[in-house]
């Protein structure tokens, strides 16, 4: 039976919608139980929604616009400030769970290869889930806040780099030449183009049509889009040129204004993506890798807390504030989900791609609780550390 992109749209909000109110009451992430959906109504599942791959780009917007809502909270001084701060943390903290990722896959027999790219794909920390559970009341601008956030930019910066360069391997040597031509060569290009951008033309519309509403709505999402397309005309990902776009606005007095009235169009299509991550998992071939998934999980899960811990008590963080951010960005990320995708048709084998995403899903669970039992968040589940 065929099924159309409306009745699509039903069996995936609808089911989503279901599964998120199970969710807020087990306390459990919005984005796991958008995952679970996809894998019942996918084709591994009930096949409900079979167009996978229309769902899986219509969902990529859903980073993008992520990406430039980080951007948009980021003006270049404050930027360059927190990367002083950040980046030997965030670097050190990325080589370590490299390793992790590396010698759990090489344990269980997966080629050097595959085990690098899970490697990578353990460097990084949710974005999503990072500031979904800072609370949005003043502990979002604070010390703490602002170093979590400081370092999910820089693992980003990263994800994206590592994006970049799986996506040349497809190319052979030839793809990754390209690769590091566009990182040098392109990314400033864009940069440039940008701010020039919103110097003579943004900032001068906005400043004349900023009583129009929908004007600014269309004139942001047009903006982010159209910088993100010339990122990826220039062989740079459509997800750094967003980043940028955001960057770019940060400085703009309506910056503020743009990142909220973004936030449900961003939603609508992160639901997308995560629903046609689900959709791509077969739960037979997940039982045939739990051992790896389970030890993958838990051992990054246990390690990347008190690891964050040290490194950032040795840059002179307080014990409280280092061990409060190492459990916040305690468990894997969406773009580990994503380098899944870019890599997968290329060098990475199906069960090495479902040990990364069962990880990933797994560590969002079990990272959730630690942090809601913990500190404060939006969904705590003692009152006195519900904050929203």
């Amino acid at each position: 039976m065929h099924v159309g992109i409306l009745e699509s749209f039903f069996f995936i909000f609808t089911g989503a919608a279901a599964l998120a109110a199970l969710a807020l009451y087990s306390r459990q992430p919005l984005l796991v139980a958008y995952i679970v959906i996809g894998c019942a109504f996918g084709p591994h599942g009930l096949a409900l929604v079979s167009d996978a791959q229309l769902l899986k780009e219509a969902g990529e917007i859903g980073i993008i616009f992520l990406l430039f809502l980080v951007g948009l909270d980021l003006p270049p001084s404050k930027l360059k400030t927190m990367f002083g701060k950040s980046v030997l943390t965030a670097l050190a903290s990325s080589a370590a769970f490299f390793a992790i990722g590396f010698v759990v896959m090489a344990a269980f027999g997966f080629t050097l290869m595959e085990a690098a790219i899970v490697g990578v794909a353990s460097m990084f920390s949710s974005t999503i889930l990072g500031i979904k559970l800072l609370p949005t009341t003043v502990l979002h601008h604070r010390h703490i806040g602002e170093i979590v956030i400081s370092l999910l930019l820089i693992q980003d910066l990263l994800a994206v780099v590592a994006l970049l360069v799986f996506a040349g391997f497809e190319g052979g040597s030839d793809g990754l030449l390209m690769t590091t031509l566009t990182v040098v060569v392109a990314l400033p290009v864009v940069g440039a183009a940008a701010f020039a951008g919103v110097r003579f033309v943004v900032v001068p519309l906005l400043k004349r049509f900023d009583v129009f509403s929908e004007f600014t709505f269309l004139l942001a999402v047009g903006w982010c889009l159209g910088i993100a397309s010339l990122s990826n005309a220039l062989y740079l990902s459509w997800e750094i040129g967003a980043f940028v776009a955001g960057v770019s606005l940060a400085n703009s007095p309506i910056a503020q204004y743009i990142t909220e009235n973004l936030r449900p169009l961003r939603d609508f299509f992160l639901v997308l993506f995560f629903f046609s991550v689900g959709a791509a998992i077969d739960p037979l071939l997940l039982l045939h890798v739990w051992m790896p998934t389970l030890l993958l999980a838990l051992v990054l899960v246990a390690v990347k807390p008190p690891v964050f811990l040290a490194l950032l008590r040795w840059q002179k963080e307080g014990r409280g504030v280092s061990r409060e951010v190492g459990f916040r960005l305690g468990q894997a990320s969406e773009f580990s989900l994503l380098l899944v995708f870019v890599a997968g048709s290329a060098v990475l084998s199906a069960e090495a791609a479902h040990v990364v995403q069962g990880a990933t899903v797994l560590t969002l669970l079990l990272s959730t609780y630690l942090v809601i039992f913990r500190y404060p968040s939006p969904i705590a589940v003692s009152a006195a550390l519900r904050r929203d």
